[in-house]
């Protein structure tokens, strides 16, 4: 039976496929235009299958908020080349408008939807199908908040949501939104800072200031016995010298002596409080750098964010934020 080009523009229409490959399924179905679709969304199966093994390194993140809702949706595909196809593009919205509608609480409940009819499976499988390449849900994130706002950086590979105590302007909101995308704070506020990385950034702190303390005491003693610290920043620095007249072997050999007895009489008397207080200050600047309500206002280096949010709305805070990125931070 011939096929006309009629027929293969409706089944094009439909699904989307290309025209040879919509040629073929209706050869092959003799026209049928259901059978037709069934087979491309076969093929589309075929293809996922087929490129199981591969990795879904690219893709689009967009976000959207809806007054106390805000949600972030990645679909995740194999090349930059398909992320930014209008059909590609136009699946991810779907599913995040489909995610908004509906307060869509998990990937997994994301996952398990059903669109119009279609599973969201089917609809990741006949994209495949479409584009020859690997397509997986990749990553969800929602907030629920009185107040709800998003940010979706140029080319839509970051996007970011944040959610608030009270209701808010919509263009402060985008500003905090994109203060996330641009500072990818690790928490809300420093009681919001997890015990562990508290923890960590606290023995960080400890331990650099007491490298720094000995530090300065060997250098203070390589000076008094009338010998250049930067000349023994390390031991191929010492040979360095050595061979270009810098230092002597003797003068080598004894400056050796005075970093390691130094330093071992310097580290065994350090003062444990003055160590305290110096890593504190180090975690109160950890606190401002990566905390959003105490971060530097990107737009306004003379504000933090808070009180950026006080200054819009008395009392306005911060009070959740959730942020994807598909590209290296």
């Amino acid at each position: 039976m011939a096929v006309t080009m009629a027929e293969i523009t409706k089944l094009r229409n439909l699904t989307s496929a290309g025209l040879m490959d919509c040629k073929k399924a209706l050869a092959e179905t003799n026209g049928d235009i259901d059978a037709a679709v069934e087979i491309l969304r076969q093929k589309g199966k075929a293809v996922a299958a087929k490129r199981e093994d591969r990795q879904a390194s690219e893709g689009c993140a967009l976000a959207k908020n809806d007054g106390t809702y805000a949600a972030i949706v990645a679909l995740c595909c194999e090349t930059d080349f398909v992320a930014k196809n209008a059909g590609f593009v136009a699946l991810t919205e779907r599913l995040l408008d489909f995610a908004v509608a509906n307060k869509i609480k998990t990937l997994d409940e994301l996952k398990a939807a059903t669109i119009d009819g279609n599973t969201v499976a089917d609809l990741i499988t006949d994209e495949s199908g479409k584009t020859g390449e690997k397509i997986e849900l990749g990553q969800f994130e929602c907030i629920e908040a009185p107040a709800t706002a998003s940010y979706v950086h140029f080319g839509n590979k970051l996007a970011t949501i944040v959610g608030f105590n009270q209701e808010i302007d919509a263009h402060v909101g985008r500003d905090v939104a994109m203060q996330v995308a641009s500072m990818n704070p690790v928490a809300v506020d420093r009681e919001s800072v997890s015990e562990q990385i508290v923890n960590s950034e606290y023995t960080i702190a400890v331990e650099k200031t007491k490298e720094e303390q000995v530090k300065k005491a060997v250098e203070a003693a390589l000076k008094k016995a009338g010998l250049n610290p930067n000349h023994f920043d390390s031991e191929d620095h010492i040979a360095s010298n050595i061979n270009k007249g810098w230092l002597t072997e003797a003068e080598a050999e004894k400056g050796r002596q005075i970093m390691a007895e130094t330093a071992e009489a310097k580290a065994a008397n350090l003062p444990e409080q003055m160590i305290k207080n110096i890593a504190q200050g180090r975690l109160n600047k950890f606190f401002k750098e990566n905390c959003l309500m105490e971060q530097e206002f990107v737009k306004d280096g003379e504000l933090t964010i808070g009180q950026y949010l006080e200054k819009s709305a008395k009392g306005l805070v911060a009070v959740s934020f959730k942020r994807v990125n598909l590209n290296q931070d």
